[in-house]
């Protein structure tokens, strides 16, 4: 069986990113950037009042007659400050000529188009100077970036609309036995709903790749070798659910010997021991178990940083952090174990609690789970307080 580290490894080697496209950049959230984003004017493009009040020489004395006038953002006048002057002027106006500092309404009073200066004021007060949030040229975004909600904001307010990023991977999901049947479906005797495959795809889509409908193949290798031509045709990623265990019927082995290259096929790792992964000319084909709850764990540890990696994400694994079992563990006594888990606050450390039974057919266990507890194995039970590492696979409670 090979460690799980080296597994990891071995699929982060065979998963360069792939080809680069340019989309539109105010719909491109949760995409990985490929170019750099230089701005090509700056920001603010002229002076601008940073306040409500008026604008005026900060060097005059005593009071100011008031201008004709007001000036409001978004609005360009033909208005200009001389000596012992003032013009009202709004958050984010045009600086007029002549003027070189902004005071607030607060500190003035006006009476008969007169404005009486009660604060003490310096050149630039209270304005925005040209370029000061962006300067013409600055790099905004470097290759690698991932674009969020502040990225569109830059990408927005220097006018920049479409974006060099890398492609979005293409994964079918192509589910494996004579037992299964739709959701909707009442199962006959013997058979079972088929979960993983939908549960799969929507691990697919929260990775950020695109997921592509590959239905189920039934238990005989004419319609396995056909409905698997036909997924790995239409994506980058194969993911198969079943078939990659040692029985009669477990055909996924045998195919992927037949067609390409198997990297490796029993990992140390528990749930989920006979992951597979291969590559079939230019597919990455990953053999995840039957059971949903190691179908799932799988794709977590393995497959979602696959996934990440082919988009160029500059973040391929989830964070961890230590947390103190809240109640004795019995870890496996061979296999490192990924346990489902609580994870949350409790005054100032972490503690974590499992989620019940950890069977590998208990899908139940992945409910409301926020983490992976990373568990060595161990012949002795682990008490309540011992610190443990924990992957957060979302938000902390």
């Amino acid at each position: 069986m090979v460690p799980v580290a080296e597994a990891i490894q071995t699929i982060i080697d065979l998963a360069a990113p792939l080809g680069i496209e340019t989309v539109d950049a105010l719909s491109a959230a949760g995409r990985t950037l490929a170019e750099t984003v230089r701005s090509g004017e700056s920001v603010p493009a002229g002076p601008r009042a940073a306040v409500d009040g008026y604008a005026l020489r900060a060097g005059d004395q005593g009071e100011r007659g008031l201008v004709s006038g007001e000036i409001a953002a978004g609005r360009e006048q033909a208005i200009a400050v001389g000596p012992g002057q003032a013009v009202r002027i709004m958050t984010g106006g045009a600086l007029p000529a002549g003027a070189d500092a902004v005071v607030m309404v607060e500190d003035t009073e006006e009476r008969d188009a007169v404005v009486t200066v009660r604060a003490s004021l310096s050149p630039g007060a209270h304005i925005h100077a040209t370029g000061q949030d962006i300067a013409s040229g600055q790099v905004l975004l470097e290759p690698g970036a991932t674009i969020g909600a502040a990225e569109i904001g830059v990408l927005a307010t220097v006018g920049k609309t479409r974006v060099q990023v890398y492609r979005r991977p293409r994964v079918a999901v192509l589910a494996t036995g004579d037992e299964l049947v739709e959701p909707w479906e009442t199962p006959p005797a013997g058979c079972i709903r088929d979960s993983n495959r939908y549960a799969l795809l929507e691990a697919v889509r929260a990775a950020g790749a695109e997921p592509v409908w590959s239905g189920v193949a039934r238990d005989t290798e004419d319609e396995l070798a056909t409905r698997f031509d036909e997924a790995r045709h239409a994506a980058d990623v194969v993911i198969t659910s079943g078939g990659v265990s040692m029985g009669t019927r477990d055909l996924i082995k045998p195919l992927l010997q037949e067609r390409g290259t198997i990297h490796f096929g029993r990992v140390n790792f528990k749930p989920g021991k006979p992951l597979t992964v291969a590559t079939v000319d230019r597919t990455l084909v990953f053999g995840l178990p039957g059971y949903p709850v190691s179908s799932l764990v799988t794709f977590e540890v393995f497959v979602r940083p696959a996934l990440l990696a082919l988009q160029g994400a500059p973040q391929l694994f989830r964070p961890r952090v230590d947390v103190e079992l809240e109640h004795e563990l019995r870890p496996d006594a061979v296999r490192p174990e990924y346990a489902r888990a609580i994870v949350r606050w409790q005054h100032d450390r972490l503690v974590a609690r499992t989620t019940g039974a950890q069977g590998s057919s208990r899908l139940l266990s992945m409910l409301g789970a926020n983490a992976l507890l990373v568990l060595a194995p161990s012949e002795q039970p682990l008490p309540a307080g011992t610190q443990v590492s924990a992957m957060l696979t979302g938000p902390l409670l």
